[in-house]
């Protein structure tokens, strides 16, 4: 099993080892295709074969003074591969001790983000442009307004409407800056969770093995938590692909995206007392991202649940259907607690609006929820009240939708 694990490992990921010089005594083929070396190359070469020249001096001081202190070091760290190219990536070197608390040699693991850091490179020039046009925007509309003020006082209006499609481009830019950094904030979020989570799973395995765990409910519960960290990694991969424009597109039943997220939140609705009644039709098909959707039921089922902890226990109840006709589907999700206060109904799908406490959301949930609806499948959702609670409703084409994200 723990061959498996590393095999995983060293085919996601790019390793190497180093004695406690810094001389390569190990790496993986992932290592030797984002640095263009051969392994004859890099085993026993120093480590600063791929050390791009940007890099700074005092931040090799901090890393090796990091790591002989026995302590895990973790950047983002710019390299230069054989073809002189740059790549980067996200990366952490641990310290690996003998049985007299020594140091032995070092391992790193890393992760490609080159992409992204383009990507983030490109934002913030972006970004720059963005405030200059915002500094100079004013100036320029009044120097001109003032200039056809002299020439004809009739071109008032003229202006009015030049002035108004400039406000129209800086809507525009400021919205397209705010969908990129979303996308890149959810990118930065994906790489900086994937080395734990992996971490965390190894952990639990070893913790398995050393303690000989053979009943059943240490069983269960280490397999409940490998599920729970699997979800974790899935869900950030569902909304980093979201905004990848060439996701896959396919045919799936939305029961069985219910079905996904309701094994997931099953245990916290038993937890909270709630009876879930369900009538999700037979043979519907959308064309689109199943886990996508699988989110949207989450976060639903989730707000239905933290809605009901404020009602009586005997009577926590959340229905769920699945209807369709010819042309579209109908799902919905109503619970039975006290409802949305009617002035927060046309802000529950803003983004950072929420009606919990701060401390119990962020308010992006629903906001991403509308997002999934109508960008990657081409839907509606909408919120209201209904016989005094709660209900959402989604509207999909059953046709075959192309995402615009």
């Amino acid at each position: 099993m723990f061959k498996q694990y590393r095999e995983a490992i060293e085919n996601s990921n790019i390793v190497s080892k180093t004695d406690i010089d810094g001389i390569i005594t190990f790496v993986n083929e992932e290592f030797c295709k984002i640095s263009g070396y051969s392994q004859e190359e890099l085993i026993g070469s120093d480590h600063n074969i791929v050390r791009h020249p940007d890099v700074p001096n005092s931040t090799f001081a901090l890393l090796w003074h990091t790591i002989l202190s026995k302590t895990p070091y973790s950047a983002m760290v710019k390299n230069m591969a054989k073809d002189g190219s740059t790549f980067y990536v996200n990366t952490t070197i641990t310290p690996i001790l003998n049985n007299r608390g020594e140091i032995q040699e070092f391992i790193a693991i890393r992760y490609d983000v080159t992409q992204e850091a383009k990507l983030k490179l490109a934002l913030e020039e972006k970004e720059r442009e963005l405030t200059q046009l915002n500094q100079t925007l004013e100036q320029r509309v009044a120097e001109q307004t003032q200039e056809l003020y002299r020439l004809n006082r009739h071109l008032e209006q003229r202006v009015q409407d030049e002035v108004q499609k400039n406000e129209e481009k800086q809507k525009i830019l400021f919205a397209q800056s705010r969908f990129a950094s979303l996308g890149q904030m959810i990118a930065n979020i994906a790489h900086q969770w994937r080395q734990p989570l992996t971490e965390l799973n190894l952990s639990l395995f070893g913790l398995k093995n050393s303690l000989d765990i053979d009943n059943n409910q240490a069983s269960n519960y280490y397999k409940d938590a490998k599920k729970t960290i699997q979800s974790m990694s899935q869900t950030i991969e569902d909304f980093q692909n979201f905004f990848n424009p060439n996701k896959a597109i396919e045919p799936f039943d939305p029961a069985e995206s219910f079905h996904d997220a309701l094994a997931l939140i099953q245990k916290d609705l038993k937890k909270a007392k709630i009876t879930l009644h369900t009538s999700l039709g037979k043979g519907v098909t959308l064309t689109g991202v199943s886990n996508e959707l699988t989110q949207v039921f989450i976060n639903l089922l989730q707000n239905a649940k933290e809605a009901l902890l404020e009602k009586d226990e005997e009577a926590r109840e959340i229905s769920v259907q699945i209807t369709d006709n010819d042309t579209e589907l109908l799902l919905s999700v109503q619970d039975n607690g006290k409802g949305i206060d009617e002035d927060k109904l046309e802000k529950i799908f803003e983004p950072y609006f929420s009606t919990k406490h701060a401390s119990q959301g962020t308010g992006l949930g629903l906001f991403m929820s509308r997002m999934i609806i109508q960008q990657s499948l081409g839907g509606s959702i909408t919120a209201k009240n209904h016989e005094g609670s709660a209900l959402f409703t989604i509207i999909l084409p059953k046709k075959e939708f192309k995402n615009v994200v």
